[in-house]
């Protein structure tokens, strides 16, 4: 067996080009992207080795600056819309007339339009891309004997993108009048299209006239409105209770020091007796019966991801058999301002068997109305199956607002905001993702956890086991996350509540991983954060209960899935191409982590081993091996086509600009 540095992935020697590891981003990015720019956990890792020589202290001084210059994330990144050199009034490209005419501020020369396009593009089969190519990584011309074929119309049994569709040749028809003349008309698929209006189409929209409401706070929160009243009466009688305690206090005081008859405080009556936890959420009428009971043993989990947890890659998780999803966190300030790009965050695919909304707030007065709003607009449709608060986020931007794991250190206000949101939502449940606390050595979950039980109406929980201080430095705290779930489970037995289900969260990288902490550490499941990023099929591990040797050839069908499932959400004309292209490569960016489980000496394989500098087992294994975003691009170009030139794809982690491993 080979020698490897601590921390370091057991690759073969057969396959081991050297025991120096690969460099490997900050993981903050699976929570947050945002994180305060240190890539000092679970990547660069260089030690000063310079001696105590005269230039010594300057050249470590240096080297510091060097390693910080290209550790942490390449904020402010832009990715700016690629389209159409000439550009076509949407309606005109639909095959429909345009209310505005001639003075519409589009074009309507479709015949100009077309000339100018681009040739249309070919989405090939692996078996197409791999038969057609000349080498690894070559972008095959697409045959003459069989037209493109368009992911849109496939699904959809039509493409709105119309004569835009740069797959246009799969769904347009040519007719010759009888004068002789020529015409273009675009062609629906009826069958397909009744399919797809059951089987395929998103819900989860959010219209313009909602968001306009929104913006203009004209939208109507009536349940909101009613329980906010309820607080601030609360608080004022508190506030009045405080104020006559302090008056009978300082009257006492004086009678005291005057030497005359003291004056007793007068007895409470039993309704006015309130405690701290009473204080900090108001007695109000709940009804949990009412909610829907969450079954979730032996359920696979996707836990809610920013950026990459999009969508199109939570589709192709549910194709490796994930369960569950949850959308991507959404903050309730943005919600409430009517952001169309929030607002996308709460799409749903239709092969989303159970899925949920996560948002992010600091207090009652975001997060209620926020509820209310998701439950008119979206609960409605059948479109959410539960909204998770998001009491986790490590990243400064939500944690200095008191959002995200702040609300960790604020059970009282979590209190509040839980019990408004219940009544805001119905029957939707609530359940909460959370961290083990925020500083290191001052875990606070077990606390939170067993004071909300059958108090806020909590219906589920998923808990990562870290701190907010300790991001990604060390592994989960496993043995924690029993003494939660046992200390929850003892107060739901105690109190006579039925149990609801408790995830946790951290680390999770196999089948093995996921079965095991099942069996020790009494949760209901895992949900599966980092490791779905890296390796997707993760879910098809667990539910077979095997570890799966991955080819190259099944890995790049799951990223064409991906491309084609992009396509179908972003569009098939050149803006959406260019916007799936940007989501895949920011999937790449996690998938190249992975290493073969057929080059491991020992299985199975831990998610915190950095990878050596190892060769696959053939080129295109190579390939997606490579941390050079340049070929995340080259593999996007496989079934994308050629990137445009002001397409520029610019990692989240400094750590991926660099060379190839070669």
């Amino acid at each position: 067996m080979s020698v490897f540095p601590p921390g370091t992935a057991p690759v073969k020697a057969e396959y081991l080009i050297s025991v120096d590891p690969i460099p490997v981003p900050d993981d903050d990015a699976a929570e947050g992207g945002g994180g305060g720019g240190s890539n000092s956990r679970n990547g660069w890792h260089d030690a000063d080795t310079d001696g105590n020589d005269g230039g010594g202290r300057n050249k470590r001084r240096r080297n510091k600056e060097e390693k910080k210059a290209r550790q942490g994330q390449n904020k402010n990144r832009r990715f700016g819309k690629v389209r159409d050199e000439q550009d076509i009034c949407f309606k005109i490209a639909a095959g429909t007339l345009c209310e505005f005419g001639a003075d519409c501020k589009y074009n309507h020369d479709l015949q100009a339009y077309l000339a100018a396009k681009p040739p249309d593009l070919w989405m090939p089969t692996v078996d197409e891309l791999q038969s057609a190519s000349s080498g690894v990584g070559e972008i095959p011309d697409a045959p003459t004997s069989q037209p493109a074929r368009c992911p849109v119309f496939e699904e959809f049994g039509e493409c709105k993108y119309g004569f835009k569709c740069r797959y246009l040749s799969a769904h347009i028809q040519k007719t010759t009048a009888e004068d002789g003349t020529e015409s273009l008309s675009l062609v629906v698929d009826e069958k397909k299209k009744a399919h797809a209006a059951v089987s395929a189409k998103e819900v989860n929209y959010v219209g313009a006239e909602t968001q306009k409401l929104l913006r203009t706070k004209k939208y109507p929160f009536p349940v909101t409105d009613a329980y906010l009243r309820e607080l601030q009466e609360a608080d004022k009688r508190e506030q009045e209770l405080e104020l006559e305690r302090k008056r009978l206090k300082e009257e006492r005081e004086k009678a005291q020091a005057e030497g005359t008859i003291v004056i007793a405080e007068p007895e409470q009556k039993p309704e006015e007796v309130k405690d701290k936890a009473d204080v900090d959420t108001p007695d109000v009428p709940m009804r949990f019966s009412e909610k829907t009971r969450l079954d979730w043993r032996g359920k696979t989990y996707l836990a809610p991801l920013t950026t990459v947890g999009n969508l199109p890659f939570r589709r192709l998780c549910v194709s490796y058999g994930a369960d569950i999803t949850c959308g991507e966190m959404g903050l309730a300030t943005s919600f409430l301002s009517g952001s169309k790009e929030e607002w996308s965050l709460v799409r749903r695919h239709p092969s989303e068997k159970i899925f949920g909304v996560q948002i992010a707030g600091n207090k009652a007065n975001t997060l209620v109305p926020t509820a209310e709003v998701l439950a008119r607009e979206c609960g409605s449709q059948g479109g959410i199956d539960f909204v998770d608060v998001n009491c986790g986020c490590p990243i400064d931007l939500v944690f200095k607002t008191g959002s995200g794991s702040a609300l960790l250190d604020a059970p009282g206000k979590l209190g509040k905001a839980l019990i408004g949101m219940n009544k805001a939502l119905g029957s939707i449940p609530v359940t909460i993702k959370l961290r083990t606390g925020v500083k290191d050595g001052r875990n606070t979950a077990e606390k939170l956890m067993t004071r909300a039980v059958g108090g806020s109406g909590e219906s589920g929980w998923g808990l990562h086991g870290r701190t907010r201080q300790q991001r990604y430095t060390k592994l989960a705290d496993w043995e924690y996350i029993r003494q939660c779930v046992d200390a929850v489970r003892a107060k739901e037995a105690d109190e006579d509540l039925p149990p609801v289900p408790i995830f946790g969260n951290g680390d999770c990288f196999s089948s093995s991983d996921y079965h095991s902490a099942v069996e020790q550490y009494h949760v209901d499941g895992v949900m599966a954060g980092r490791g779905a990023l890296i390796k997707p099929w993760i879910f098809t591990e667990i539910k077979e209960h095997r570890e799966w040797d991955i080819s190259s050839r099944e890995r790049l069908e799951g990223i064409r899935k991906l491309a084609e499932f992009g396509l179908n959400h972003f569009g098939s004309d050149t803006s959406g191409i260019n916007t799936t292209r940007r989501y895949l490569c920011e999937a790449l960016s996690f998938q190249y982590r992975y290493v073969p489980i057929g080059l491991l000496e020992v299985l199975p394989a831990r998610i915190n081993d950095r990878a050596p500098r190892f060769r696959g087992r053939d080129e295109l294994e190579n390939l997606l091996a490579s941390p050079n975003s340049a070929d995340w691009v080259k593999i996007s170009e496989m079934f994308l086509g050629p990137a445009p030139e002001a397409f520029v794809f610019v990692p989240k982690h400094k750590s991926n600009a660099y060379e190839s491993q070669g």
